[in-house]
């Protein structure tokens, strides 16, 4: 399990392959970054797990993570060859949530677009 950061809830602006099996979307921007970093980490068996934990200022934060592991009732969906696995538990909080990844002099990193999401913390590491 490789950890890739914990996103902060913000927008994305793009839209990428249609998702049917979890309802989380990965921009065409956010695809290439991660393949980027398969790359990097030099396997072929990994997935990016993203879930939501409870935690932060806010009570819930968003985990994206390389994870080897497909656990019963996880919800797959592949993205231009990036598997994206989202547990059972997490599906319904990330249903229509967008991940996208900004890479500007202000800021790096992934972002989640979440309408599910009904408010953030001033750090905007967590939301409820």
């Amino acid at each position: 399990m490789t950890d890739i950061a914990t996103a902060p809830a913000t927008t994305a602006t793009e839209s990428g392959a249609d998702s049917k099996a979890h309802g989380v979307l990965l921009t065409d921007t956010a695809a290439v970054k991660v393949k980027n970093l398969l790359m990097q980490e030099g396997r072929d068996d990994l997935r990016l797990r993203v879930a939501v934990q409870p935690g932060g200022c806010s009570g819930l934060i968003y985990q994206l993570y390389f994870d080897e592991r497909l656990l019963d009732n996880d919800a797959t969906v592949d993205f231009d060859g990036v598997e994206v696995v989202v547990d059972k538990m997490s599906v319904p909080y990330l249903d229509g949530a967008s991940i996208d990844f900004e890479d500007t002099i202000q800021k790096q990193g992934f972002t989640i677009d979440n309408p599910n999401a009904q408010g953030s913390c001033a750090c905007g590491d967590s939301f409820h």
